[in-house]
């Protein structure tokens, strides 16, 4: 058009987008070099990046991530992994039983339903909450990586997920057709039940058999020192050697759709029949700041939850929402608030990650801040990432305190009544 060839800039942009990443023309220059990979606060225990490859399972990664510097800090350990595929196994096991009752919950309702087909569109994936977290590690404990390694299946999960979500939707049909010829819940439970033999014998060829009975787990420390315990369970052995106070956590989001201090949770969203529910505190961005800042003063990481996907520059290991200049080459900008994007399906959470550092100014504010992904060692700091304060109060929706370092009005909060979001609230998003 006339109007864009007015512009010898357009042209040339043009000329340089044909052949090249158009994000490599617009990266700003400053931005990489002022998010550097430095800090003046950091958690004294760090260990090698980790890998979920092509699989959604970062909240698990990240979580397993917290837990394994206090195995590394008890034993004097130079690097260690907790198994990912041990929990991702019961995890998925335990969604399609969750899938299954809700099926049976929602029997009487037309299967156009909007809630309805909010879950059959999805009857399971790899993402998951906190409070999940809370509740396998509580039934299932953990186990070394030695003990249940990776599998295809759990590196690349699409053909896996796509196996079981064929089956749980073929009996969510069967279970529907059974209400609708009057049969009783006890009886859809007994339907159930015959699916979930089928669901187990599909993780089981796929992933493994996860061990069930006492194992043997011996190692040598930095030290070259020999340990060896026997007889340990998965769940003695989080208990006595994680010793990480699952249980007596709380989650902290940044909600502003929605009234701060005060309690939320989302219809249908679990994984445990009976378990813990997904709850929320909702408080303001520069809350979630000063808790995860404390907690890494005291030298400990912070699981959270963002959106990982906007403005990541990720070879350089970089979120910032300065990290490309789209005015430049294209003369727009984006002027959504938060809130704005959370209800119009522009952001949510997307990805669970691991602060382990923050860099401070002189007044103690925070500058950037220092992210364990769970990427493998490419880009970044060898794989660890930069993020910009300001990419934080944009896109960092929750973050996870022991109830022992949180101020008490986090807590009262607890008690209160809590606030029903809809199944497909965006704050029902998985990381």
């Amino acid at each position: 058009s006339e109007s864009f060839n007015a512009d010898p800039k357009n042209r040339m942009v043009q000329n340089a987008a044909h052949s090249l990443d158009f994000t490599t023309l617009i990266t700003n220059r400053e931005v990489m070099i002022a998010d550097n990979h430095v800090f003046n606060t950091k958690i004294p225990i760090e260990s090698m990046v980790t890998n979920q490859k092509s699989s959604g399972r970062c909240w698990i990664f990240a979580a397993l991530n917290v837990f394994r510097v206090e195995v590394m800090k008890k034993y004097n350990l130079e690097e260690f992994e907790l198994s990912q595929g041990y929990l991702f196994f019961w995890d998925k096991f335990e969604k399609s039983n969750w899938f299954l009752e809700c099926m049976i919950d929602l029997r009487d309702r037309d299967v156009n339903d909007r809630v309805v087909q909010h879950l059959l569109k999805e009857p399971v994936n790899d993402g998951g909450q906190w409070d999940m977290l809370v509740n396998l590690v509580e039934r299932y404990g953990v186990v070394p990586k030695a003990l249940y390694p990776e599998s295809f299946s759990s590196s690349s999960s699409g053909k896996l997920n796509n196996l079981v979500i064929s089956k749980l939707r073929d009996h969510a049909v069967v279970l529907r057709r059974m209400a609708a010829l009057g049969r009783s819940v006890e009886e859809l439970r007994a339907e159930k039940d015959k699916c979930l033999k089928e669901i187990y014998n599909i993780l089981a060829i796929t992933l493994g058999e996860p061990p069930k009975k006492s194992f043997t787990w011996s190692f040598r420390n930095k030290d070259k020192k020999y340990f060896e315990f026997q007889n340990v369970t998965p769940q003695s052995y989080f208990r006595d050697h994680v010793g990480y106070p699952v249980a007596d956590t709380i989650s902290i989001v940044n909600d502003p759709r929605n009234k701060t201090m005060e309690l939320y949770t989302v219809q249908y969203l679990g994984n445990i029949s009976g378990g813990h529910p997904i709850r929320y505190v909702n408080a303001p961005i520069d809350d979630l700041k000063a808790l995860a800042i404390k907690k890494l003063s005291s030298g400990k990481p912070v699981w959270f939850g963002a959106d990982v996907g906007k403005y990541l520059h990720r070879d350089a290991g970089i979120l910032d929402p300065k990290v490309f200049q789209y005015d430049l080459a294209f003369n727009i900008s984006f002027n959504m608030t938060k809130a704005e994007r959370l209800i119009h399906g522009e952001s949510l959470m997307t990805h669970a990650m691991v602060f382990t550092g923050v860099h401070l100014d002189e007044h103690g504010k925070p500058v950037r801040w220092r992210v364990e992904n769970s990427w493998g060692d490419v880009g970044g700091d060898k794989g660890y990432l930069t993020m910009s304060d300001a990419w934080f109060s944009e896109f960092v929706y929750q973050v996870v305190l022991e109830k022992a370092i949180t101020p008490k009005k986090y807590l009262d909060v607890l008690e209160k009544e809590v606030h029903v979001l809809p199944a497909y609230d965006p704050m029902g998003a998985l990381a």
